[in-house]
């Protein structure tokens, strides 16, 4: 398990990457196949970890991941929370779970002097309507392009 209090009072940098709609069958087929290279590296264990997003589309599931809420396991048990935003008092977060107290991970990382930035890849992203601003407000730093967005085939690289 991840020391996110040990990573947080090192002062070690973070890369938060979210992979959008992301199934875990064909991940772990591409992986399987070779046709992910360098997948295993970042991975723990060098593979990937059947889990559920706590939304069903892009803009819940990131609204939850930033609130401390990531994918669950599919099983009842679950290990303790890497993080969690200001718990309410009638609420006890387990020990190995970092508490901030703040509404969201973004504000706990920066009153530890942490900076964020963000490269958006969706329309929640863009800034072009108000809903398009709710993510991106959250960074210190964002950048979002149409060649970023899913339908061009080269996003990733771009």
């Amino acid at each position: 398990m991840i020391d996110a209090a040990e990573i947080i009072r090192t002062g070690t940098s973070i890369l938060f990457i979210t992979l959008d709609s992301l199934r875990y069958d064909v991940a772990r087929t591409a992986l399987d196949e070779g046709l992910t290279p360098h997948s295993a590296n970042l991975l723990p264990e060098g593979s990937w970890e059947r889990r559920h997003t706590p939304g069903s589309f892009t803009l819940p599931a990131h609204m939850a991941f930033f609130s401390g809420f990531l994918p669950k396991l599919p099983q009842p048990e679950q290990p303790p929370r890497l993080w969690e935003c200001g718990p309410p008092a009638f609420k006890t977060a387990a020990k190995e779970t970092l508490v901030l107290e703040s509404s969201n991970l973004l504000n706990g990382l920066a009153e530890h002097g942490y900076r964020s930035a963000c490269i958006g890849g969706v329309t929640y992203f863009s800034r072009e309507t108000p809903l398009g601003s709710v993510l991106p407000d959250m960074f210190d730093e964002n950048h979002w392009r149409p060649e970023f967005c899913s339908p061009e085939m080269d996003s990733t690289r771009h």
